[in-house]
C-alpha cells in the first residue's frame, strides 16, 4: 500500500501551492495520514490548524489517519537523538535547548513510525532529501521515495506570497470561487515537474462552468437565495456576484424611468401568461422597446442578471406591480 502524509504548519489558510501538495498526495495515495508539523512555537498562530483543517473539508480532501501532532509525540524524537547520541547531525541542530525537536529529526522519526512509503512534496525540500536519507541510514531505517513537484509562483516568477490575490485557498474562497473550480485547478496541474505561475484567469473560468454545473438548490444556497432565483444566478462569474445577483433581483432599488409607452406595451405582453419570458423580450424588442428602462423598473439597476431570467425568478403579479410602480 502507498502511504503518504500532508504536513502543513499551523500558520494559517492553506497557501495554493500546498494545496496542490495535498491534491496530489489524496490523488496518489492509498492511505493518507493528516500531520500538523507544529514543532516550532514562533510559527504557529492561534487557529491555524483548524483552519488548515477547513480549508482541506472545503477542498473535499478527506485523509485516513490524523491529525497527528508533531508537539505531542516529543518522547519519539527524544528517543531517536538517544539512539543517534547526538543533538546536531553534519552540522544540523536536531534538537533545541528546551529539549523540542526540530523539523528535520521530527519529520524522519514520523515518516518511520507512520509506515510512510513516499514523501511527496514541493521543489521547495527537494534540499532535505539527502539529510533526510542521512538521518534514516543513521537511525539503521528505511527512506520512502522521495518525490518532488514544481512550485505555483506568482506571476512575476517569483515565490507567491500569501498576501497577493489568490494565493490562499481562504482568498479563492472569500473571492466567491467554488471549491470545486479550485479542485480542478490543481487537478489539472497534475504532478508538475517544473514551477508554474498561477493562473487566475483559468480559475476565474473554471469558476463559471462550476457555477453553470451546479444543480439549481445548491447554487441557491451557495447565493443565499431561494430556489427560484438559480437561473438569474447561473451567468453569475463568482458566488460573490451570484449573491449580489440575488440581492439585486429580490431586494430593488427606485430608479426614474422615462421610458411609459415601452412599459405599457410590455405589460400588455406580459399580463398574456402563455408567452414565455424571452419571448416577450423579443418583441418587445422588435417594436423598438427601451430594455434598459424595463431593467430600471424590475430592479433599479442597469446592470445585473441577464432580464429575462429576472422575470423567470419573479412571480408574474410582482413583475407587473413593479412595472405599474415604475409607471
Amino acid at each position: 500500500m502507498q502511504r503518504v502524509r500532508l504536513a502543513p504548519s499551523p500558520t494559517g489558510t492553506l497557501h495554493v501551492g500546498n494545496a496542490l501538495t495535498a491534491v496530489i498526495n489524496r490523488r496518489l495515495g492509498e492511505h493518507l495520514l493528516l500531520r500538523i508539523d507544529d514543532t516550532d512555537p514562533a510559527r504557529n498562530v492561534p487557529g491555524g490548524e483548524q483552519a488548515i483543517l477547513a480549508d482541506l473539508d472545503w477542498l473535499g480532501i478527506h485523509w485516513d489517519e490524523g491529525p497527528v501532532r508533531q508537539s505531542e509525540r516529543g518522547d519519539a524524537y527524544r528517543a531517536a537523538a538517544e539512539r543517534l547520541g547526538r543533538d546536531r547531525f553534519d552540522g544540523i541542530t536536531l534538537v533545541r535547548e528546551d529539549g523540542t525537536a526540530t523539523y528535520q529529526l521530527a519529520s524522519v522519526v514520523d515518516d518511520v513510525d507512520f509506515g510512510i512509503t513516499h514523501v511527496i512534496r514541493g521543489n521547495d525540500h527537494r534540499p532535505n532529501e539527502a539529510l533526510h536519507r542521512r538521518l534514516h541510514e543513521a537511525l539503521g531505517t528505511t527512506p520512502p521515495e522521495y518525490v518532488h513537484h514544481g512550485l505555483i509562483l506568482g506571476a512575476d516568477g517569483k515565490k507567491l506570497s500569501k498576501r497577493a490575490e489568490g494565493a490562499t485557498v481562504a482568498s479563492l474562497r472569500e473571492g466567491g470561487i467554488p471549491a470545486t473550480a479550485v479542485r480542478a485547478y490543481l487537478e489539472e496541474l497534475g504532478v508538475p515537474k517544473h514551477d508554474v505561475h498561477l493562473d487566475l484567469a483559468r480559475i476565474r473560468r473554471l469558476a463559471v462552468e462550476a457555477i453553470g454545473a451546479m444543480p439549481d438548490a445548491e447554487l441557491a444556497d451557495a447565493a443565499g437565495a431561494p430556489p427560484e432565483l438559480a437561473p438569474a444566478l447561473r451567468g453569475a462569474r463568482n458566488l460573490v456576484e451570484a449573491r449580489d445577483f440575488a440581492r439585486i433581483v429580490l431586494e430593488p432599488e427606485q430608479a426614474r424611468v422615462e421610458a411609459a409607452e415601452t412599459l405599457q406595451r410590455f405589460s400588455e405582453l406580459y399580463a398574456n401568461g402563455t408567452i414565455d419570458p424571452k419571448a416577450v423580450l423579443r418583441e418587445l424588442k422588435a417594436v423598438g422597446g427601451d430594455l434598459r428602462a424595463l431593467r430600471l423598473a424590475l430592479t433599479g439597476r442597469e446592470r445585473g442578471p441577464e432580464l429575462w431570467t429576472v422575470l423567470a425568478a419573479l412571480p408574474r403579479e410582482e413583475v407587473l406591480r413593479r412595472v405599474h410602480a415604475a409607471l
